[in-house]
């Protein structure tokens, strides 16, 4: 679990006196991996607390987490500074949090990123980090994973070592995110929900938090009684709970099958699901339906015909990477999984996006 939080509107202000005392010494910075969406922005840039020798760097979120951008970043930061750096700080989405995990992680541990996807591989403790979530719903700031696209696969760094230290929960931060990607981001932390819930991992610890996190979505994207800085700050509590279902059960069909679609095509995490679990209805049925009055509530129109120009080989090299995520399967279907779950039965649901 995260061992700090601290939470309330412009508690962002804090991050200084937060981060102080965890200087190791005035050569070794702080790096701060800031999404280059706030470039220019000086409502975030000139809050953050640089000092010394420390390092601002812009990353996009344009397009999934790689292993690869793990190691250019861990290079960057290694022939940049002489002294290991006191700690790496995340501030933005899914995206720069689980880069800020991962890096945090390989600064300590030999070898390349794409070395340590899969569960309980990492064998020393990360360096300190940090993490500033500026949209609500990936669970990222909270849960033991990092989501990396590998060489081969796309499959998170799952260990104890990954969870953030201390994390700043401000939903001023989440002010000018846009409407769209609103709604993708809060219907991954629904569908971590659904997951959860509906799984053979569920137990009494993850069932408390999976269905607190539900009802907040219910609020927030069914009803209309909550202001927008209530909204906002629901569902940044709806994500930390989500995220925390699934840290103690595991997701399920949407991700395994989403995991597919970014591999292949690139497919943002929070889209991807959506696109997937709008088609879900045999294995979550009241979930799905829920998700589409969500939807046409909305007014959101997801993508369509995504796979339909894919070939034969593209169809076996998403089902290869979603097939591979068995804790998910298991937690879906449960130990016999494979027997429901066949090639022929997933490139047919491919096909209906």
């Amino acid at each position: 679990m995260v061992s700090r939080i601290v939470f309330g509107r412009g508690s962002f202000n804090q991050l200084g006196d937060i981060i102080s005392p965890k200087r190791l010494n005035s050569k070794a910075p702080f790096i701060f991996l800031v999404d280059d969406v706030f470039k220019g922005n000086p409502d975030i840039t000139s809050r953050i607390p640089l000092a010394y020798d420390d390092q601002l760097i812009y990353v996009s979120a344009k397009y999934e987490p790689k292993t690869s951008q793990v190691d250019e970043l861990v290079e960057k930061i290694i022939l940049t500074h002489k002294d290991r750096p006191s700690g790496i700080i995340g501030i933005g989405g899914g995206t720069i949090l689980d880069l800020a995990k991962a890096v945090s992680i390989m600064l300590t541990n030999g070898g390349e990123a794409k070395d340590y996807q899969g569960w309980d591989l990492v064998k020393t403790p990360a360096i300190y980090h940090v993490g500033v979530p500026t949209i609500s719903g990936t669970g990222a700031e909270v849960s033991r994973t990092t989501v990396l696209t590998g060489p081969d696969k796309k499959l998170g760094i799952n260990s104890d070592y990954t969870p953030f230290d201390q994390v700043i929960l401000d939903p001023e931060l989440t002010k000018t995110v846009p409407k769209d990607q609103w709604f993708y981001t809060g219907m991954d932390c629904y569908i971590h929900c659904i997951e959860s819930l509906n799984g053979t991992y569920l137990n009494a610890f993850s069932q408390s938090y999976g269905e607190k996190a539900y009802d907040l979505c219910k609020e927030i994207f069914i009803e209309d009684s909550l202001s927008k800085s209530e909204a906002q700050d629901k569902l940044m509590m709806a994500s930390w709970h989500g995220g925390m279902s699934i840290a103690y059960s595991q997701v399920g069909v949407a991700h395994a099958m989403s995991y597919g679609l970014s591999y292949l095509l690139g497919t943002k995490h929070g889209i991807g699901n959506c696109i997937v679990f709008d088609h879900l209805e045999e294995f979550y049925p009241e979930g799905v339906k829920l998700f589409k009055q969500m939807k046409e509530k909305h007014d959101i129109k997801l993508p369509q015909g995504i796979c339909a120009d894919l070939g034969d080989d593209e169809f076996d090299t998403m089902i290869d990477v979603a097939m591979g995520l068995e804790p998910l399967w298991e937690n879906a279907i449960g130990k016999n999984w494979k027997q429901v779950i066949t090639r022929a039965k997933l490139k047919s649901l491919y096909q209906q996006m």
